[in-house]
This record gives C-alpha cells, structure tokens and sequence, in this order.
C-alpha cells in the first residue's frame, strides 16, 4: 500500500499534457534547419500556407481545421476589478480549470481577434478547443493600452482567474504590440508569480526581462517570428533570445523562426500544442 501510495503522488507529480487535436493539420511543415529544441527554422511558403489552406485567403480557413462546436462553452464576460471593467471572451472552466491561456492582440485589434475561428488559419480556433478538450481555459481580453494600465488590466484578469483555478499553470501570448504587455506582466512582481510561460508572436523584446523577477523565476519563454518580419526585424529578436541563453545557457526559451514568414505569420503557423507541452514540462 505504500507503494501504490508512492506510485499515486509520482504520477500526480508529474507535468500535464494536452491530448492532441488536428496536430496532422497544425504541424510544422518541415524544419530546414536547428539547434536542438531551442532554434529552429520552419519551412514557410505563403503559397501553401495561406492560399492552399484558406477557403478565402486570410479570411476564411477551410472547414477540416476548425471545430466550431467549442462556441457552447465560449462566453463573452465583463469582469469588475479594482483596475476597471474588463471585457473578454472565456472558453472552456472559468472554475478548477486544469490550465489558463491568455491571448493579448496587437495594435488595432479586439478580443475578438482572438476568438475568430476562420482567421490565422484556424489556429485560434485550435487554441479554443485545446483548452476545452482538455479542461483548462481560454482568455481573450481587451485592455486599455499597451501601457501600465494595460497592465494592471491583465493582471487583474489573471488575479481573479488564478483565485478561481487555483492549480492551473498560467500561459500568456502575445501578438506583435501586445508583447509589451506580456514583458510588463513580466516585470511585475506579483503577475510574475503567476505566470507558467510567455508566448512572443511576431513582437518586440525587452532587454529590462533579463532583471525581472520572471526571469529570476525561469519562467519559459517561446518566441515565434517570420524572417521577414516588416514591423520587428528579426535579427533583432534573435538577438535577444540569444541574450537570455548568454545569461543563463539552461534558461527554458525556444526561438522558432519562419523562413520567408511576414508579421503575422507566427500567429497562423505557431503549433499550440506543442509549445504548451513544453512549457508545462518546464518547471
């Protein structure tokens, strides 16, 4: 009996994996070069990846990559908070979820960028219904700015989110101008202790995470970038995921960079599952 006692907190102990959804779909299409897990190059070809997976070319995925059955458990809230009035989509348990994911737009954009099932290839949706298959939750929020009050927004939604599931590990992504926010959560001592991860889609870096207390707490780190990114050059961005590997070679950070990709790129071609996997097998 002290065995199987043993043998029960081992398996309890060990890191959660998000059970596959449309992977065969949402796969990497090739990768043409690496170092190890933490660097790669991703095969991209706007060709295949945009007109040849889209019904109506950045409009409209085709319908074999999404599953809009999720929108039964999706809801559009209001949360009122000490930092104001917070409107956001929830999908999946907004109570005892087994793991949050928050996804912050960039300029111009909504919550409701986020919750789009035909856009970006279906991979919002893909995120959708990987939370609600496997338990865990889906945050789509506006905010005011990009700014401290942005901020303190977010931070706020997470607070209320993490009273409510208490066990869940936290993973924020963030889109182009929205990386800013995910860098102040970053800096933020508190916010800090809740995050499970940062997800940098075709955004900026910030020099300042290398003294934040998420960098002191090795909090996983996963860029996705197109190497032909107009907005934030690329060389740059792997610049910076350098820079944290040169401070500490075993931080937990991964660079996926896509041949020939543009700015938006790393939001319909990042695969979501594999990337929460790693992140909740991190720490």
């Amino acid at each position: 009996m002290i065995a199987l006692a043993f043998s029960s907190l081992a398996t309890s102990a060990h890191a959660q994996t998000l059970a596959p959804y449309k992977d065969e779909l949402f796969a990497y299409p090739a990768i043409l070069s690496s170092e190890g897990e933490a660097y790669r190059v991703v095969d991209y070809k706007e060709m295949r990846d945009i007109n040849e997976r889209d019904q109506v070319p950045e409009r409209r995925v085709q319908g074999k990559y999404v599953s809009t059955g999720v929108r039964k458990v999706q809801q559009d809230l209001v949360l009122k908070t000490d930092a104001g009035d917070i409107s956001h989509f929830a999908v999946g348990k907004t109570e005892g979820a087994s793991v949050i994911t928050l996804y912050l737009h960039g300029q111009g954009g909504s919550r409701k960028q986020g919750v789009d099932d035909f856009t970006f290839g279906g991979n919002f949706n893909r995120i959708k219904n990987l939370m609600a298959d496997n338990g865990g939750l889906y945050l789509s929020p506006d905010f005011s700015d990009f700014g401290d009050k942005g901020v303190s927004e977010v931070a706020a939604l997470i607070d209320h989110y993490a009273a409510q599931s208490p066990a869940a590990r936290i993973v924020v992504a963030c889109g182009s101008m929205g990386g800013q926010l995910c860098w102040g959560l970053a800096r933020d001592a508190k916010a800090a202790k809740k995050l499970g991860g940062l997800m940098l889609l075709g955004s900026l870096w910030d020099d300042a995470f290398l003294k934040s207390p998420a960098f002191k707490a090795k909090v996983p780190v996963f860029f996705g970038q197109g190497s032909k990114d107009p907005v934030f050059p690329i060389d740059k961005q792997e610049a910076f995921f350098r820079s944290i590997l040169a401070k500490n070679k075993a931080y937990p950070t991964r660079f996926v960079r896509f041949e020939t990709g543009t700015h938006g790129t790393p939001i319909r071609m990042t695969d979501w599952r594999e990337t929460l996997n790693w992140m909740l097998s991190a720490k």
